[in-house]
């Protein structure tokens, strides 16, 4: 009998997964209209320092100092910046620069207080990981850090550089957390043993959550839910604005009925169509 890959419907990341549940129309603005949006210093930032962090580990252990990770980080932007001087333009001058650096090595000072780098030996970074669902979603999307233990079992960590959020939002940030559970699962048999998410925003936080077979069931719910949203979205032509205060921080007010605007006429494409890209971009979720 020959073997045949399942058709793929569509593919969805963590990342478009949640403009979705955020906003119908911002995901039809990103995905389906692919329109630009300027990139901001806090996505850029992030960028940066998951680069410093991805690097950091490229060190031996006795290596992995505070001083070496801020070591990293001019060269990482400079590196950023020769691939888009764009980037240069979200800065009024020199010294509205100097404090976004300044930031981002108070990040870096603070991942040091919540993890310590010389005892860890990572399995992977930034491993970019994508499953088939039998129904033929393709489900895909960056793992900062995987970590293996001597006995087999799996750490999914995924480094933010927001603050921790409040208890009402801890689900919100965990279902992306689960979605790379999921892929892991079905790409490899084997639950994670725990999630981790390390918030180097604030005054920094870990946050640990081990999940089961049936949290990640009902996170393929989920997702197959959302999937099928998305579709009766794409049928009808109807992408419902939906107002929050993420608005203040969104490009495409201009074109949101929420705010006077109109959206241009929906383009003649789907979700699918770009199903093999995986280049993760400033864009992506942090």
């Amino acid at each position: 009998m020959t073997l045949t890959e399942p058709v793929i419907i569509g593919a969805l990341s963590p990342s478009r997964a949640g403009d979705f549940m955020t906003c119908p129309l911002l995901y039809r603005f990103r995905v389906i209209d692919q329109l630009p949006e300027k990139p901001s210093q806090a996505a850029v930032r992030g960028t940066v320092v998951h680069a410093v962090l991805e690097r950091l580990y490229d060190l031996p252990a006795s290596r992995r100092s505070v001083q070496a990770a801020l070591e990293l980080l001019q060269p990482q932007w400079e590196r950023l910046l020769a691939g888009d001087p764009g980037y240069a333009e979200m800065f009024a001058d020199e010294a509205e620069q100097a404090e976004w650096l300044t930031q981002a090595r108070g990040m870096l000072e603070r991942y040091f207080t919540l993890e310590d780098p010389t005892r860890l030996e990572p399995a992977e970074r930034e491993l970019y990981v994508e499953a088939v669902l039998e129904e033929g979603l393709m489900l895909r999307g960056y793992v900062d850090r995987l970590d293996v233990a001597p006995t087999g079992e799996v750490r999914v960590v995924d480094y933010k550089t927001g603050s921790a959020p409040g208890r009402d939002f801890e689900a919100k940030a965990l279902f992306q957390m689960k979605f790379y559970a999921l892929v892991l699962w079905r790409l490899r048999g084997q639950v994670p043993r725990l999630l981790q998410l390390v918030y180097l925003g604030g005054t920094g936080e870990v946050l640990r959550y081990a999940p089961d077979e049936a949290d990640l069931l009902a996170t393929e719910r989920k997702v197959m839910a959302l999937w099928a949203a998305i579709e009766r979205s794409m049928e009808t032509g109807e992408w419902r604005a939906r107002r929050s205060r993420l608005c203040d921080w969104c490009d495409h007010q201009a074109l949101c009925p929420e705010f006077g605007g109109t959206p241009p006429p929906v383009p003649d494409r789907q979700p699918g169509d770009t199903v093999r890209s995986n280049r993760r971009s400033a864009t992506d979720e942090l």
